[in-house]
């Protein structure tokens, strides 16, 4: 398959509109064997995806390990990464609520100095072992990771110190653009204060389900010269036949909500997940999403949702029924 790319801001750097969200190759939602995981990285290259995401934090070192043995002597590939947590040596059990099956013996810990995002990315190198990372996010700095009363001052502090590491980096050709990955709009608002970024990645909030982004956020982001790129275009679960959303157990409305959407994507014969795939590329922002598929067989069926044919008439009536915000752009 041949996918369509999209350029990230005012960068060179090109994706394609679907990647591979590394997540689960951290033991994120489902246990992949590491051949299962590394299977997985070279079943997505071998589709034609050419767009790779992932993190430290994505099973404390695992994911970029997986990514990096099966990214490793292939050519035209795109991988971000992201600073903000380094690892260190487990000196304490893991956590029974703790996110990742079978991570790393590792942990993490906050930071988001100059010093710790330059050492996070030289130790990123080292674990994907590849000569090079094109894309740098800077990783949850949030009110959902940090709560309401510690995320500005760890925003401050990322703004302050990691900023500067990944603009030097991104300044000397090591990096080729940053950007920040969170789960919330509003930081993304604040940085854009705080100097010049080529893209977001934004998780779970412009989907099938939400799109508040439209009429604060991405506006902003157009007027600042960068590019939005997709992760959890499933919100976690609930537009792929699940009931998670927002990484926990979805409330009664917004199980309601996905339903009556669902019901429309049923009249019209079209996969609920499919629609939820192909909306957010509608976006002339977005250059790619970037599911996080926990087998092989959730990758095919997640690149067939991609090509779907879907008839204009199922976005009308979405509209109609007021279900996706009105003057949002839909495929077609």
């Amino acid at each position: 398959m041949t996918l369509e790319t999209r350029r990230l801001g005012g960068t060179s750097v090109e994706v394609t509109v679907l990647g591979l969200g590394g997540a689960t190759l951290g033991g994120n939602k489902a246990r992949l064997t590491d051949a299962d995981a590394r299977t997985l990285v070279i079943d997505a290259f071998d589709a034609g995806i050419r767009y790779f995401d992932t993190a430290p934090f994505y099973g404390y070192g695992r994911s970029e390990h997986m990514v990096g043995d099966g990214l490793r002597g292939q050519d035209g590939w795109v991988l971000s990464t992201k600073v903000g947590r380094r690892l260190k040596a487990r000196r304490t059990p893991q956590s029974p609520n703790d996110p990742w099956t079978a991570p790393l013996p590792l942990e993490p810990w906050f930071d988001y100095s100059y010093d710790g995002a330059m050492r996070s990315y030289e130790d990123s190198i080292q674990r994907l072992g590849l000569d090079r990372i094109d894309v740098l996010y800077l990783h949850d700095v949030d009110s959902y990771t940090h709560g309401e009363d510690e995320w500005p001052k760890m925003h401050r502090k990322a703004m302050d110190g990691a900023f500067r590491a990944m603009e030097e980096l991104r300044r000397s050709g090591d990096i080729k653009a940053i950007g920040i990955g969170v789960n919330q709009a509003q930081p993304i608002a604040d940085a854009l204060e705080h100097g010049q970024w080529d893209c977001f990645l934004l998780a779970g909030r412009y989907t099938l389900l939400e799109q508040e982004p439209l009429e604060t956020l991405f506006p902003a982001v157009a007027k600042h010269g960068a590019s939005i790129v997709i992760g959890g275009p499933f919100n976690s679960g609930i537009l792929a036949g699940r009931e998670t959303w927002n990484y926990s157990k979805a409330p009664a409305d917004v199980l309601e909500r996905v339903r009556a959407i669902a019901r429309v994507c049923d009249a019209h014969g079209v996969p609920l997940a499919a629609a939820a795939m192909q909306f957010p590329l509608a976006h002339p922002l977005v250059a790619s999403t970037i599911p996080g598929p926990r087998s092989a067989e959730e990758l095919k069926q997640i690149i067939a949702w991609t090509g779907m044919a879907i008839p204009p008439s199922l976005w009308s009536d979405l509209k109609t029924e007021k279900l996706i915000a009105a003057n949002a752009p839909v495929p077609g």
